[in-house]
């Protein structure tokens, strides 16, 4: 689905209006960092829309104390069930649309960020024109790493590598330029991005629902502005357990294989088929029994999906 025209004019002469997506489980450790950050933006106007898939209401409560304690303007919504990331970013994303926000801004809540981090990206939208913008993503725990700095699809062999992941930022990625893989951890989209691409895929649940949207964008020659000048600090995987995890196991194998099936075709959607396969069956000999079991039971769901179309 490619329609609507892109229109980067904010007719009424404020400020556009941003709002700001973030997705809860779990998250009550981060939250703290996270509202304090929001509550030094500067040079922007902004509504939070605070969407909690835990299985107790703890964020939410506090998410609505902070806002309280910040003056943010918010809308939260407990789901009273982990619906996934893919659809609670999609109940966030419908609620900025209904209240007439002009950008959107796909936020984790295990990000820390500067005073001028949104009003950055907000320029890169509304003054250079640009209709996506995604920041410098460093490690929290080590400030001068690098976990984002660019990255692209390799749709050859299914992957998406991040240029200098686990680097020391000495300034090789400082120049700004366009990419055609970006995690949505924190990016910024102009609203008619989502009139033109449609929403995140619900079926992946998590993980590489961000990777299908940006392959969206990219099939609809929608381009991603890389912004080296703004950093955000990452507290990388603190909602899921890490890579390693049994849950990520499971899901990163199963979204692999279901992106593979759902967006490529003819020889490539084979070479990545069988690349996977070579490389992450021996893989499950490493692990403990109950890591492969899992890890194999994500891959066989994976081929089992019903396709959608978004």
């Amino acid at each position: 689905m490619c329609e609507a025209e892109m229109d980067d004019t904010n007719q009424n002469g404020l400020l556009p209006l941003i709002g700001i997506v973030t997705v809860l489980f779990n998250s009550e450790d981060v939250l703290p960092g996270f509202f304090a950050s929001l509550s030094k933006q500067e040079g922007v106007r902004y509504k939070l829309y605070v969407i909690d898939n835990s299985p107790k209401d703890a964020g939410t409560e506090m998410s609505r104390q902070f806002a309280i304690q910040y003056g943010i303007d918010a809308t939260i919504k407990y789901n009273n069930a982990n619906v996934g990331v893919a659809k609670g970013n999609n109940q966030g994303i419908e609620l900025a649309q209904a209240d007439g926000c002009d950008l959107i801004l796909l936020a984790n809540n295990d990000t820390e960020f500067a005073a001028t981090t949104i009003r950055q990206l907000q320029d890169a939208l509304t003054i250079d024109g640009e209709s996506a913008a995604t920041p410098k993503i460093m490690y929290y725990d080590a400030p001068d790493k690098l976990w984002y700095a660019g990255g692209h699809i390799n749709a050859w062999l299914m992957r998406t590598p991040q240029y200098g992941i686990g680097d020391q930022d000495l300034g090789q990625f400082d120049n700004q330029r366009y990419v055609n893989y970006a995690p949505t951890c924190f990016m910024m989209f102009d609203a008619k991005v989502f009139e033109k691409i449609g929403l995140m895929d619900e079926q992946y649940f998590v993980y590489y629902d961000d990777t299908d949207f940006v392959w969206r964008m990219n099939q609809c020659g929608i381009s991603i502005r890389y912004v080296p000048s703004v950093r955000v600090l990452h507290k990388v995987s603190s909602s899921t357990g890490g890579a390693e995890s049994a849950f990520s196991l499971y899901y990163g194998n199963r979204n692999r294989v279901y992106f593979i099936r759902k967006n490529l075709k003819g020889i490539q959607k084979a070479v990545a088929l069988a690349y996977m396969l070579i490389t992450r069956v021996p893989r499950l000999f490493s692990l403990r029994p109950s890591m492969a079991s899992r890890a194999w039971r994500g891959t066989i769901e994976g081929f089992r999906l019903p396709l959608t179309v978004v």
